[in-house]
């Protein structure tokens, strides 16, 4: 990567900051021939490699994005094919927490469509937001402050509480937020309180998202919107979950905390699965849903198509 390359790869995205956007991601993999992706947040940068390089080259292209991007730090993460086990066991090779370039950055804060997020570069494989999910939470925004969408708001797989943060901020009647992390869901409250919304502890739930929906399903009350956004893999109480074989048992739990006629946002971010299977998983679970919308990753993901978001209405 030259400083000239790098230099017109991040003029393609100076129209983000100047929309309100410091989070976002300055050179994809299709861009960079699958060799590592580059994000920033705010004066940060986080630099993603997908195969193995010297030392030296890693800190060259660390210099050269901070050199085209003006940053301050610039922070490393490895991400091989198969990171399971190794995040559990390396995960200080994986993610280190001292910079790879300049000044240590414990927390920074960023913006998408101007809503500031507390970024933690060097805190884990994942900083706080994903961005390409950035058309999803804009959806949420708009649909609740339209009127497309109403009633309660329930955002599940919740990390740092994005949805639930754009939902509330749009006016949404309630929001619950629900995680099996204590922590990230502290680091949601943390981001309420970024954009000066209260966030008490009941609007934030601990625990398996699995057995807190057939909860939910048992009382009255119900939701207008549910948000799912699970990984594509992860073992629970209930065992094993794979998104490839097990979406729609989920769809057809959210959908039973649904009132009629309410929204359903389904991502699935398992690249082996094309849009047309997670559909199908969705309307097994779900028999007689109506797709209203379906998109993918934001314009800095040019060429992405691991992630599916459809939008979708159950009777």
């Amino acid at each position: 990567m030259t400083p000239a390359l790098a230099e017109r790869l991040a003029a393609r995205r100076a129209h983000l900051p100047a929309q309100g956007t410091t989070l976002y991601r300055a050179a994809h993999i299709t861009e960079t021939a699958g060799l590592y992706a580059f994000d920033v947040a705010a004066e940060v940068g986080v630099l993603s490699l997908y195969t193995d390089l010297e030392a030296r080259q890693e800190q060259r292209l660390a210099e050269v994005w901070a050199g085209a991007l003006g940053l301050e730090s610039v922070y490393l993460k490895r991400r091989p094919q198969v990171a399971s086990h190794a995040a559990n066991v390396e995960r200080d090779w994986l993610a280190p927490q001292a910079p790879l370039l300049g000044e240590p950055r414990a927390e920074v804060t960023a913006l998408e469509d101007g809503i500031p997020y507390l970024i933690r570069p060097g805190s884990d494989l994942s900083t706080g937001l994903f961005t390409d999910a950035r058309p999803a939470r804009r959806w949420v925004r708009e649909a609740v402050s339209a009127g497309r969408v109403t009633g309660r708001v329930l955002n599940t797989f919740a990390y740092t509480c994005g949805f639930g943060l754009n939902a509330a901020l749009a006016g949404a009647e309630e929001v619950k937020n629900l995680d099996l992390s204590r922590k990230v869901l502290a680091w949601g409250q943390e981001n309420y309180a970024l954009s000066g919304l209260p966030a008490p502890g009941n609007d934030f739930i601990y625990g398996d998202v699995f057995d807190w929906l057939t909860r939910l399903g048992r009382k009255p009350e119900r939701f207008g919107l549910v948000v799912l956004d699970p990984p594509s893999f992860a073992r629970g109480k209930a065992g094993v979950w794979r998104s490839e074989r097990d979406y729609a048992r989920l769809a057809a739990q959210a959908a039973a905390v649904l009132e009629p006629g309410g929204h359903l946002l389904a991502m699935n971010n398992h690249a082996g699965v094309i849009g047309p299977a997670f559909e199908a998983m969705l309307r097994a679970g779900v028999p007689g849903l109506r797709v209203a919308e379906r998109f993918g990753a934001g314009e800095d993901y040019p060429g992405a198509t691991h992630l599916k978001v459809v939008v979708a209405q159950v009777p």
